[in-house]
């Protein structure tokens, strides 16, 4: 049998903390930026962590399950 490929879209979005959680980056903080407040885009700006109800299902495309 052939290796089960990571799905590509998952491991540039996705990175895994030291204790197993797993990181990811915030939306809407590409482009038409000028509507947005300064607060906002800073809150943007920092990671955050994944929601347990997605985890399973990110962790089976980055084949970790």
């Amino acid at each position: 049998m052939p290796k089960m490929k990571t799905k590509s879209s998952a491991k540039k979005r996705f990175k895994l903390t030291g204790s197993g959680k797993i990181k990811r980056k915030h939306a809407f903080k590409s482009h038409i930026l000028t509507k947005k407040s300064k607060k906002r885009k800073l809150a943007l700006t920092h990671s955050t962590l994944v929601h347990k109800a997605d985890v399973n299902s990110i962790k089976e495309q980055l084949r970790l399950k």
